[in-house]
């Protein structure tokens, strides 16, 4: 049975925040898509829960400011493995 989107919006963001999680990981670990995470804790939430879309908020412009960096070191990881394999 699928859970109202009041109550996923709600769920999903006390993950996120006790988790400091990105939305990505966090459709990863509820088994949805990244679009209906974003969606939920952006357009649901604040309307049930404004201290809490509050902190989601802030942690949603942190990643975000932060993407580059992570997106960075993947790329490295990536080619630091390739050149492990060819070795």
């Amino acid at each position: 049975m699928k859970e109202k989107p009041e109550e996923r919006a709600v769920r999903l963001g006390e993950y996120m925040i006790e988790h400091r999680s990105t939305v990505r990981d966090t459709a990863a670990v509820f088994g949805i898509s990244k679009s209906t995470v974003h969606k939920d804790v952006t357009s649901v939430l604040p309307k049930l829960n404004a201290g809490l879309y509050k902190e989601v908020r802030e942690l949603l412009d942190v990643n975000k400011e932060e993407r580059h960096m992570r997106g960075g070191e993947a790329t490295k990881q990536k080619y630091e493995r390739m050149k492990r394999m060819r070795n």
